[in-house]
């Protein structure tokens, strides 16, 4: 399974290259698939490639889904940790 995320250009860097954030996580990525990337422009971030830009609206609803499944995964491992505390106990 492939996945590209959204991540805001955070700085421009010599050849082609920006640093981005990346939920939280500063990462250098590659701008030589694209042209005119400005500081605070969202990208399509895939295996350490910018592949285009995308609206600031449409990245940020993304990134809350992103946030709402985290969260979702998040409430789910620990119901399943409480559930199984007394397995097996009797």
């Amino acid at each position: 399974m492939c996945l590209a995320l959204p991540v805001e250009v955070m700085e421009l860097v010599a050849g082609d290259k920006a640093i981005v954030d990346l939920g939280g996580v500063r990462k250098e990525i590659s701008l030589a698939l694209l042209d005119d990337v400005k500081v605070g422009d969202y990208v399509i971030l895939h295996v350490g490639y910018a592949l285009s830009k995308l609206d600031p609206e449409e990245a940020a609803a993304t990134l809350a889904l992103f946030a709402q499944l985290n969260a979702s995964g998040a409430a789910q491992s620990e119901s399943e940790q409480t559930g199984n505390a007394g397995a097996g106990t009797q």
